[in-house]
């Protein structure tokens, strides 16, 4: 179990709208959070039914988050694999477009009979 910084809390607050505005408006005390370890520890002291319950939910929604984050991380690698090979291949297009644009014009001796009067 960890306390939430001002941070946090304001976020999850602007998230949540957990106060009123007027009467406590503002919290005296930051609230605390439990980790997946903490929900674990707390599921072997509680022993309702009821704490079991939402013991199983906490731990699926832990699950879920997890899962997210590795979806996410695993697509945002994707992403970057394809930007990259995107990059390339615009660099391969560019420098054949300016190729197409702009030919190399090597000097070259004329070709033909000189004009032996000059």
């Amino acid at each position: 179990m960890f306390e939430v910084t001002r941070a946090e809390y304001n976020s999850l607050r602007s998230q949540f709208v957990t106060l009123e505005n007027g009467k406590g408006e503002h919290s005296k005390y930051l609230p605390f959070a439990f980790t997946e370890q903490g929900v674990a520890m707390l599921s072997t002291i509680l022993k309702s039914k009821k704490a079991l319950q939402v013991n199983i939910t906490i731990m699926r929604a832990f699950v879920m988050i997890r899962q997210y984050y590795s979806d996410s991380t695993e697509l945002k690698q994707r992403i970057e694999n394809l930007e990259n090979e995107m990059q390339v291949k615009f660099k391969d297009i560019y420098e054949a477009l300016n190729f197409l644009l702009n030919p190399p014009n090597p000097e070259r001796k004329a070709i033909g009979f000189k004009n032996s009067h000059e």
